[in-house]
């Protein structure tokens, strides 16, 4: 199996930049690693930037002949970071063929599964008019939009998740390439090194415009302003509501527990450190923000309350069993 991979846009003609996120250095930094994984599977592979091109149009043409010039291989994969005006968020896979749509599938999936980010799908490329490289290629093609550069929120998972990324897009074009047993497998992040709180037992949902088990004036006890917490937000208040719960964005990943302010304080909680969500039946787990406080145990019997996008996320809902660990840290990454 050969594939062949490529950054997307050029040093001198730039992609996507935000306050967290710069998408022509991040492209090569997947392109690298994606590249040296499957490398160690025993797949072929050439990996390539632009550092020549002024302009789009020879920053396209210089990529796509590129990739024309490395003879027969089975898989061109061009690496690219989203934006929407802070708005969008999640991950997105772009194809042509039906041999595209299956490489497109599985990396969508597979980037989704190990790290929380939404799933937005694979997409042919037909519904936003045609992409050059998918178009200009003459293998079979695919075209990753990895996460939203101008999204806080995505940023912080892209940085935590790093290899958990890469690793996800090898193994999801290993598997549909039929070079290993088919099965796309992320691993498993590493065990927090230190947890300041542990919580087990059942979950239910919570937030969000329709959650009408909480009144439309209803706040929230970690925040209290929007302003404080946009990663969490909504960008508009629901119509008839006033209160932060029914604000909250349902598909992002947030979770609620019985918090000890005395070993977690509030000031604690509200920082960037993220809580690890694990489906006990699974073991499918998520990174995910600290929105509030409870459930009420003694009334629900409940151990968290999770955003709707999250529990579809794990696969889980009212009354199966999760547990939660706050705070996560990933291990540090060794030179």
């Amino acid at each position: 199996m050969k594939v062949c991979i490529s950054a997307g846009h050029s040093s001198k003609c730039r992609g996507m930049s935000s306050k967290w996120l710069d998408e022509v250095d991040e492209a090569r930094r997947v392109t690298a690693q994606v590249g040296q994984n499957l490398e160690e599977a025993g797949v072929d592979v050439a990996t390539y930037w632009d550092d020549i091109s002024n302009d789009q149009s020879e920053n396209l043409d210089r990529i796509c002949d590129w990739h024309n010039a490395q003879g027969k291989h089975d898989l061109d994969v061009s690496v690219h970071f989203n934006a929407s005006n802070g708005q969008g968020h999640g991950t997105e896979v772009f194809y042509t063929s039906s041999a595209g749509h299956e490489y497109a599938d599985a990396i969508c999936d597979a980037i989704c599964e190990a790290t929380g980010l939404t799933n937005r799908g694979a997409k042919n490329d037909d519904s936003i008019g045609g992409l050059y490289f998918l178009s200009h290629t003459n293998e079979v093609a695919v075209l990753l939009e990895i996460c939203f550069g101008d999204n806080e929120n995505d940023c912080i998972t892209y940085y935590d998740e790093f290899d958990n990324i890469c690793e996800a897009i090898d193994r999801a074009i290993c598997a549909v390439g039929d070079h290993d047993d088919g099965d796309i497998a992320p691993p498993e992040p590493e065990p927090p090194s230190t947890v300041l709180f542990a919580a087990s037992g059942t979950c239910s949902t919570f937030g969000g415009p329709d959650d009408t088990g909480v009144s439309p004036s209803e706040g929230l006890a970690m925040w209290y302003e929007p302003d404080e917490c946009p990663w969490l937000m909504l960008g508009k208040q629901p119509s008839g509501t006033t209160g932060m719960a029914r604000r909250l964005d349902p598909a992002v990943f947030y979770v609620a527990c019985r918090f000890d302010y005395s070993v977690t304080p509030k000031e604690m909680l509200r920082g960037p450190q993220m809580a690890m969500v694990t489906n006990a039946d699974t073991g499918v787990m998520r990174l995910a923000h600290i929105a509030d406080w409870g459930p009420h145990e003694e009334q629900t019997g409940r151990a968290a309350d999770l955003s709707p996008g999250l529990a579809d996320s794990l696969g889980v809902g009212t009354d199966d069993e999760v547990t939660v660990m706050y705070p996560y840290l990933p291990a540090t990454p060794t030179s």
